[in-house]
């Protein structure tokens, strides 16, 4: 679904007219990620953005060119391999640097994510050099591509937030040690109590009594792996011996938490290297099976002292 980018709402609700080339292209949708408000990516040769403001966070990266601004009157540039940092309430603007253009991919953030104390940091320093952050950005908007993989793109957007906010200054962005294994055992057994349901971090972790950034954090941490992959390892534990029961696909998806067929497929070629039919043919999903488990658990086979304690849950 394609939607207007805010500003050019508000632009045109001003009575300003905006002149989009032959070449320009917009694309936003709002996704199934908790605190993600909208997603946009675009491609403008000419385009200027008029004076504007925005009630949330606009977290953006550009691909390609790159954008000249002003943030409170100041003039900053954004190009690639940075984040840029918009913050809300702060009037700014936004034209192409060269006239080449410009490519970006844009994040609307919910001010629940990033806190109005940071505002003021962000205006003195919109720009965050880090490649890990700008990596983890571009892992979760490659997961916001596929409806299917919402809480894929959750976890990952958690995670990219908690770097944004550390970056600005927030001292409660990283989780202390002393509460990490707590917090991770809650998580964990808030995961457990809806692997096979349809769920976000968000909710996962307040039922544990976390904030999503803290939890997923702690989990981490404490486990060696994501709660992302954890979950999906639970769904294909479970989905092995139900595909080698002979179960239908279609329902061994539905059943366990899966989008679709389509979706278990994916995540099952990616995870143990094959499909579920080929699985089920029964030789091969016997010589699968044991990559296939530690695989599905998101753990490389390690000495045992080294590898993180995940104690196994019982199978549907």
């Amino acid at each position: 679904m394609v939607l207007y980018d805010p500003s050019m709402v508000a632009a045109i609700a001003d009575g300003l007219e905006l002149d989009l080339g032959p070449g320009d292209v917009i694309r936003a949708w709002k996704p199934r990620v908790p605190g993600v408000r909208e997603v946009l990516h675009a491609r403008f040769g000419a385009h200027a953005y008029p004076r504007h403001t925005h009630d949330d966070w606009t977290v953006f990266l550009v691909d390609d060119g790159a954008v000249r601004y002003h943030l409170d009157r100041h003039g900053h540039v954004a190009a690639p391999r940075m984040v840029s940092i918009l913050p809300p309430g702060v009037t700014h603007d936004g034209r192409p640097a060269t006239s080449k253009g410009y490519r970006k991919r844009v994040l609307y953030v919910d001010t629940s994510v990033l806190g109005e104390s940071l505002v003021g940091a962000a205006v003195d320093e919109p720009a965050i050099v880090d490649p890990d952050l700008v990596a983890e950005l571009e892992a979760v908007h490659a997961a916001l591509a596929c409806p299917d993989d919402a809480l894929a793109a959750e976890t990952r957007f958690v995670a990219a937030a908690a770097r944004i906010r550390a970056a600005l200054g927030d001292p409660n962005a990283v989780v202390g040690p002393s509460d990490a294994r707590r917090a991770g055992e809650s998580l964990r057994d808030a995961l457990d109590a809806h692997v096979f349901e349809r769920f976000t971090l968000a909710d996962a972790a307040m039922e544990a009594g976390w904030s999503a950034a803290h939890a997923a954090q702690a989990f981490s941490t404490t486990f060696g792996i994501s709660p992302h992959a954890y979950v999906v390892g639970r769904r294909l534990d479970a989905a092995r011996d139900r595909i080698l029961a002979g179960e239908p696909l279609a329902d061994v998806a539905t059943v366990l938490g899966f989008f679709d067929q389509a979706h278990l497929t994916r995540q099952f070629r990616r995870f143990l290297g094959t499909t579920p039919r080929r699985f089920a043919k029964g030789d091969e999903g016997r010589r699968t099976t044991t990559v296939g488990r530690n695989q599905a658990a998101g753990v490389t086979p390690t000495p045992a002292a080294a590898r993180p304690v995940v104690p196994p849950r019982p199978r549907p």
